[in-house]
């Protein structure tokens, strides 16, 4: 089987290199009343940036990318809404097949970012014949979040920098293998969410399928609720989940404080006319396009890859 090995250096700073770039002249003034030695450094990462960016470039350029339409039946612009009546339907499934395979299993995120890495990579190379291999480092912090405090986690798709802002729990396997296809080279948000799903349901860890499932009824959830705070935190509370399940699904939409709330409503829309821009859904590919894609895929007839992944 072909091998590329991508060498995404810039994942191996000690801190975030477009922290540096972006903050060095800021602190340097700060620090020292003076703000030639932080332009001096934030040049040096600019440099080093380029430079991460140009090697990870060049050896993309033989990576066989995966036709999603071919190989799922399906793609961003060709899926099939799901009813509201099978959402329903599978969220009751979901919630029962989670109940009854529950594990408290929890793996370093250091180490869960290496066998995420590893299922993500055997994963693809299973459709296109070709390990592509990429860093598994994973930040705690960058500026990101400030910027985006709804997220997660975070990936700069041109240097392949990954962050995790704050401890997902049982959730984490998933949003760590989002971030990582997109470090494979796939920015599109449908993409990373089907692909993150499928190859950790394919792994067969109880601990990764756990999290893909649990992020597909996350997903189904927000679908139902729409905007209404109430109504999700109404769905969780009726699928009278094991306690550890619940608890989790209802972090995952705290009440906001009033700086966030308000940070998040104006970069939520800057960032949906983004991906919109970008031949993408919008920010509704998180949720009702990645079970649309996962309904599509299990009802097409013109799939390449099994539809048992699909199956709950």
């Amino acid at each position: 089987m072909d091998e590329i090995h991508v060498p995404n250096d810039a994942t191996y700073s000690p801190v975030s290199l477009t922290d540096l770039i972006a903050t060095a002249p800021l602190a340097s003034r700060i620090l020292l009343g003076a703000t030639l030695p932080g332009r001096v450094l934030s040049a040096a990462a600019l440099g080093m940036y380029a430079g991460s960016a140009i090697k990870d470039w060049v050896s993309r350029r033989e990576v066989r990318w995966i036709d999603f339409q071919r190989e799922f039946g399906c793609d961003v612009k060709t899926l099939r809404p799901m009813p509201e009546s099978e959402r329903r339907k599978e969220v009751s499934r979901l919630g029962v097949r989670l109940s009854q395979g529950y594990t408290d299993e929890r793996i370093p995120r250091a180490e869960l970012a290496v066998s995420v890495n590893h299922h993500l990579t055997e994963y693809i190379a299973g459709i296109t014949g070709q390990r592509v291999y990429t860093s598994s480092q994973v930040r705690d912090f960058t500026l990101a979040k400030l910027v985006f405090p709804f997220a997660m986690g975070v990936c700069d798709v041109v240097s392949g920098d990954v962050a995790l802002f704050r401890d997902t729990g049982i959730f984490e396997p998933h949003i760590i293998c989002h971030e990582f296809v997109h470090r494979q080279g796939y920015w599109k948000e449908l993409h990373a969410q089907a692909l993150s799903y499928l190859a950790l349901m394919a792994s067969g860890d109880p601990v990764m399928v756990q999290a893909a499932l649990a992020e597909r009824l996350h997903r189904q959830l927000k679908v139902l609720a729409g905007d209404d705070h109430q109504a999700y935190h109404d769905l969780v509370d009726r699928l009278d989940l094991r306690e550890e399940l619940a608890d989790q699904l209802h972090a995952l939409r705290p009440d906001p404080g009033a700086y966030e709330s308000s940070v998040s409503v104006v970069m939520k829309k800057l960032y949906d006319e983004r991906m919109k821009l970008t031949g993408q859904n919008g920010l509704s590919d998180y949720d009702e396009g990645f079970t649309n894609f996962l309904w599509t895929f299990g009802g097409s007839s013109s799939a390449r890859q099994e539809r048992w992944q699909t199956e709950v």
